[in-house]
């Protein structure tokens, strides 16, 4: 059975990526950042951007996703898929104490930054996959 406090979290994703997938926001930012950690540094870098995405999603109205991945071959690779309601939602999350405190406290750990700005290609199919998260 799956956990009642991911339905209001499906919600709030829907409520706020709903002009992005639909296309309707032609200011929306989308990231991947594409990041390589020292290995010994791995388990407090996890640790500093687990806290970092959690307060983005819960503080911020404009960040509608940080969701941070590993490879599972290389535990030192992490990726973050970002999506940002506009620039401007960006612009103030790179301000906010939280990301602030992430970038101080991480600086070291990082062999590899590579920030790539993408488009959603098929926004039909977008919508569809936050609206499967309900589930």
């Amino acid at each position: 059975m799956k956990s009642l406090l991911s339905l209001p979290l499906t919600l709030i994703i829907l409520f706020l990526c709903g002009d992005i997938v639909r296309g309707q926001d032609k200011e929306s930012m989308v990231r991947i950042s594409e990041i390589e950690v020292y290995v010994e540094h791995l388990e407090e870098y996890k640790t500093i951007l687990k806290e970092e995405a959690a307060a983005s999603i819960a503080l911020e109205e404009g960040v509608v996703a940080i969701f941070p991945m590993f490879k599972k071959d290389n535990p030192t690779q992490i990726r973050i898929l970002e999506i940002y309601r506009d620039k401007q939602a960006y612009l103030a999350h790179l301000k906010t104490a939280h990301f602030l405190k992430y970038k101080s406290t991480t600086l070291h750990m990082v062999k590899l930054l590579k920030l790539i700005d993408m488009d959603v290609l098929d926004p039909e199919t977008a919508k569809l996959m936050f609206t499967k998260m309900k589930e």
